[in-house]
């Protein structure tokens, strides 16, 4: 059933069960808070469907994330081509959203570290970035944790000119120094 799994969490393909939780998840501001807008029910399943062709197409994704003892849906984690042009796109990404009830756990870095690993050894990936607005130091501290660096900021095109979201940071971590980063 799991595709990736770590000691508390169970990475794998998105149900159908999943598109309730996954729209509040993206109807709450505080989650949505360093994106440009909160998604409706409608929105949020478009983008589960996105995220599942890009599962089926190229064997990896933004992934939905459950609790194994509990079978909670909590958000998802995962690996992702970015679909938008940039000096360092192609690439891919690692990314995670997960409901708020669920930060400060220690969940997103769990799965990322878990995913980098999936990456460098499975998918035989070089190097996988990260990027988030630079107002969004939860995330920054997440990518930290997991051992990428900070490259540079850059202006993220599909983010509207004036946006205070529009200036982003860009991490990364190559394969050859994921031996530094506990599994």
């Amino acid at each position: 059933m799991y595709i990736i799994e770590t000691a508390r969490l169970g990475l794998r393909d998105w149900q159908e069960s999943d598109l309730s939780p996954y729209a509040a998840m993206c109807n709450d501001p505080r989650v949505m808070e360093f994106f440009p807008k909160t998604l409706t029910k409608e929105e949020a399943r478009e983008m589960i469907n996105r995220l599942k062709q890009h599962i089926a197409a190229k064997g990896y994704g933004f992934w939905a994330v459950d609790i194994k003892t509990t079978g909670e849906f909590i958000g998802f984690v995962g690996l992702e081509t970015p679909r938008f042009e940039a000096d360092f796109t192609p690439c891919v990404e690692i990314g995670w959203r997960l409901a708020y009830q669920y930060w400060n756990k220690g969940y997103a870095q769990e799965a990322a570290r878990k995913c980098l690993e999936f990456g460098f050894n499975h998918l035989g990936l070089t190097e996988i970035v990260a990027f988030t607005p630079i107002l969004n130091k939860r995330s920054i501290n997440v990518m930290k944790k997991i051992g990428m660096t900070y490259v540079k900021d850059f202006d993220h095109p599909n983010i509207k000119l004036g946006s205070p979201l529009r200036k982003h940071v860009l991490y990364k971590i190559a394969s050859k120094h994921c031996s530094m980063v506990i599994f």
